[in-house]
């Protein structure tokens, strides 16, 4: 039966293409692509077989795919407006629970208050390569709402959907190496966001060796569109040096590795932001690592620490951190990257600098300011290492100067963690780095709190 209805769709799919080709970019008359696309929307929503609101479904996201950006801002703000819930079905749902309160009367008023875009949404996601089309459009709606935040509500709605539709039980986890067919290992070179990966030879280095493993998850819906991947090093010890595993490095047998390094993770659809697959990725791979290699002691991440160089910058201009002059020349010309002498002057205060911001730097919800560390602290993670200098990159100089952190996994306190930071926003964190904060507060004035 599924292979019946794939091959109707499919069918369908090229006769359609056919169909509208002729008329997708109008003639003299015409209506506007905007005009049109309303049209199709008011038609999909209308009772009709499986088979023509697929057409039907397919011609509108072409439509949508062909709107200059002004005219998809207009689109969604008639999707904002036009396609609303409906006040005087709520109040007559609501009046009807109230008098009656019953399940029947709920699940009315339940209908009555789901906007009716919802349910256009569920019928543009019919025909085929619907739901990854919407996905992007999800990434343009994100790009608009900067300068038009009424439609936030828009925004809700697909959250809502996106939320049931990329449910953990749909996620596929696959493996990625060298032999991954070229399609999606150039979606890995695109998609890398933590470490740029320069070439095919590059790539090599980071899938080809048997110290290396990389693991995605993809989606039945999307294809060969990977949704978030991360990066793996095997190594002897907790590593502290970005530069080293890049360049392919200290190799090692998987058999003599006590150390799985989590050093790069990457989500790859902006449309899906707001959707957590890290928190099940980190830990499905680390499960798949315990299994095959039961001699992995350590899980770790060697991550960036990116918010760290602009804080320090702002609470310098502030007044709020002082910094001796010798130290601060040091830190804004990078000599210490040549200068071992200085570096080693350096070490002490970047690292207390650096455990204050990350223990004590938060926004105003009582989180870390660091966007890395709100991820790997909520999954369950702790705080374990700093490493300094743990980047000598361009960005990670840039960036945070630098520094790099160990994230530890321990996986009888994954949960344990992860309620600590929930619940108290307890950043998790061994008795050294407390120790560094404490002196790093000493060298600040007051508190670093903030909403950015």
């Amino acid at each position: 039966m599924n292979v019946n209805m794939n091959f109707l769709q499919d069918l369908l799919s090229s006769i359609g293409r056919r169909t509208r080709g002729q008329h997708l970019s109008g003639g003299e008359g015409a209506p506007s692509s905007l005009a049109r696309l309303t049209s199709v929307c008011e038609t999909l929503m209308q009772p009709g077989g499986e088979a023509s609101q697929i057409l039907i479904a397919q011609e509108a996201l072409e439509r949508y795919a062909s709107l200059g950006d002004s005219d998809r801002v207009a689109f969604f703000q008639l999707l904002g407006e036009r396609y609303a819930a409906e006040p005087d079905a709520i109040h007559q749902a609501y009046a009807a629970y109230r008098d009656n309160g019953d399940n029947a009367s709920l699940q009315q008023l339940f209908a009555a208050c789901e906007p009716r875009r919802q349910h256009l949404l569920r019928r543009l996601n019919l025909c085929p390569g619907g739901t990854y089309e919407l996905v992007k459009m999800r990434a343009d709606l994100l790009r608009c709402l900067k300068t038009n935040p009424e439609l936030a509500p828009l925004d809700a709605d697909f959250d809502h959907l996106f939320a049931s539709w990329f449910n953990r039980g749909f996620l596929v986890l696959e493996s990625i190496d060298w032999n991954t067919p070229a399609a999606v290992l150039e979606k890995i070179i695109h998609y890398e966001a933590v470490h740029a990966i320069g070439d095919w030879s590059d790539l090599r280095r980071r899938l080809d060796p048997e110290d290396r493993h990389c693991y995605a998850f993809f989606h039945p819906a999307t294809g060969d569109e990977p949704l978030i991947f991360v990066e793996v090093a095997l190594c002897r010890g907790i590593p502290n040096n970005i530069q080293t595993i890049l360049e392919g490095g200290d190799e090692v047998r998987p058999e003599e590795a006590d150390t799985a390094a989590f050093y790069s993770i990457s989500n790859c659809q902006a449309g899906l932001r707001g959707i957590s697959f890290g928190n099940f990725l980190i830990k499905q791979v680390v499960q798949e690592l315990k299994r095959e290699l039961p001699n992995l002691e350590n899980f770790v991440t060697l991550s960036p620490v990116p918010g760290f160089a602009r804080w320090l910058a702002d609470a310098r201009d502030s007044g709020a951190c002082q910094l001796a002059d010798e130290t601060a020349k040091g830190v804004d010309e990078g000599r210490w990257l040549e200068d071992a002498r200085l570096r080693d002057k350096l070490t002490p205060e970047i690292r207390a600098l650096a455990a204050h911001y990350l223990i004590d730097a938060k926004r105003d919800n009582g989180l870390p300011l660091d966007p890395v560390a709100r991820f790997h602290l909520g999954n369950g993670a702790s705080l374990h290492r700093l490493n300094w200098p743990g980047d000598s990159s361009e960005n990670g100089r840039r960036q945070s100067h630098g520094l790099m952190v160990n994230y530890l996994y321990e996986l009888d306190r994954i949960e344990q963690n992860h309620e600590a930071f929930s619940r108290e926003g307890t950043v998790v964190c061994t008795s050294e780095i407390r120790r560094e904060a404490k002196q790093g507060r000493s060298r600040c004035r007051h508190g670093s709190r903030t909403d950015a």
